[in-house]
Parts: structure tokens; sequence; C-alpha cells
């Protein structure tokens, strides 16, 4: 059997990722119309490639049916519990930055920490009987970074939309999202609290765990290795 690798299908992750293959001497082309989802691999004998959403990925490779992914950090840390038990890190591959963070209102100019944002919860809820609701599409990473620091007076609701825009209309008092450089959050008049963000996301080349590979998959998995510069762990 081939050792699947599963990309990104479209837009400039899929461009970086095959660029990115590209200089370590493995050729990822798209084949069929830009709907369809088949691909090739040249350059590494005996993998073969899958099209996939970044947010399919994760679950791709957590149930084994891709043996490699790309795909953001911040995916497979959010979809995955006890991720790394399910996937390994093989590469970062330095493209895709954006770091998760914890944005409140600008005008709230006595909240600048974890430490304040604390405080005003704990008075907000007695001001106005529920708790300071956070919206996010990050609900396992927001919450353990929050349990971690020490922050409990709050509730997150979920957004699938404009998370930025949750404030102003107001379904959220603070958000916690993606940003590469801070300025959608800014334009809706918002401000990154201080301090490391929630996590900082990169696209990363992963493999999964579950699934053990045979002894073709591994020779393919050891050549391909060496050009990412990461030694996999064993099978055995």
């Amino acid at each position: 059997m081939s050792l699947v690798l599963g990309v990104p299908s479209k837009g400039r992750l899929m461009e970086q990722t095959f660029e990115w293959f590209a200089e370590r001497g493995v050729i990822l082309r798209r084949t069929g119309a830009e709907r369809e989802y088949a691909g090739t691999v040249e350059g590494a004998e005996g993998a073969a490639l899958r099209l996939l959403s970044a947010g399919e990925i994760p679950r791709e490779l957590a149930a084994g049916r891709i043996h490699l992914g790309v795909t953001g950090s911040d995916l497979v840390r959010e979809q995955l519990a006890d991720w790394d038990a399910q996937v390994e890190e093989l590469a970062q591959m330095g493209f895709g930055h954006a770091d998760l963070v914890i944005a409140v209102p600008a005008c709230w100019i006595d909240v600048e920490t974890l430490d304040d944002l604390d405080a005003v919860a704990a008075a907000f809820r007695a001001a106005h009987g529920h708790r300071l609701r956070i919206a996010t599409k990050y609900h396992r990473l927001v919450r353990e970074h929050l349990r971690a620091h020490g922050v409990a007076d709050y509730q997150l609701v979920d957004s699938q939309g404009a998370t930025e825009g949750t404030v102003a209309n107001l379904t959220a008092e603070a958000i916690a999202d993606i940003t590469s450089t801070g300025a959608t959050l800014a334009a809706n008049h918002l401000k990154v609290l201080q301090g490391a963000p929630v996590h900082r996301s990169q696209a990363t080349l992963f493999r999964s765990l579950t699934t053990p590979l045979d002894e073709h998959q591994q020779s393919v998995l050891a050549r391909l290795s060496t050009r990412f510069g990461k030694a996999p762990q064993s099978d055995d």
C-alpha cells in the first residue's frame, strides 16, 4: 500500500506546501479540475497524494486514513484530545504563521493582562448576573490556557463566523481568535492582551501514530524523513 500524504486542497496554504516539498525534491501536482481532489507525487516512489481541507486533516490523521498530513498546529491541538499520542510532528514548515490571542475592547483601559481579565470577569458577573462571554472557535485551547492562568469566571460562546465582530454585535464581551498582523482586531476596536498568546501556530507536517505502517510504508517514510531533517518514531 502507498504512504498517503494529505495536504490542503486550495489557496496559499496549498501553494506554499507544494513549494516546500519541491524545495526538498518532492513534486506534488494537482490533477483534474479544480473541484477534483486528486494529485500525484514525483520524487517519492510509494507515496500518494490526497487533497483535503486543512480542517479535515487532523481528523483523517487521527483516524489513520492518511499517514502524513500538512495542517496548522492550532487545528491539531484544538481538534485532537491528547494530540501528541495520536500524531507526531515531523517538521515545522515555516509558513502559515498566526497567533491565537485573546482580545478585549480597546476602551477597556484598565485591562491589559489575563490577571486584569480575571478581575473584570468577576466584577462583570456581579454587575450583570451572568459570566463574561468570550467568543471563539478554539474552545479546547482557550479553556486550557485560561485554566492555566487562573481565569475562571467566564463562558465560551461558539463563533463560526467573523469572530472579531461579536463584540460590536453584543454577542460577546471578548474574543479569542487567530491573527497574523492584528490589523482586523484593531479595525474592530479590539486590543490583544499582553503576554504570550494562547498558541503560536504554523503549518506543520504531521505523521499519524494511530495506524501501523507496513514494511513498504516504513521504507517510504524513512526516505522522506531524511529530506525533512527528522527521523520518525519506530512502529516496533
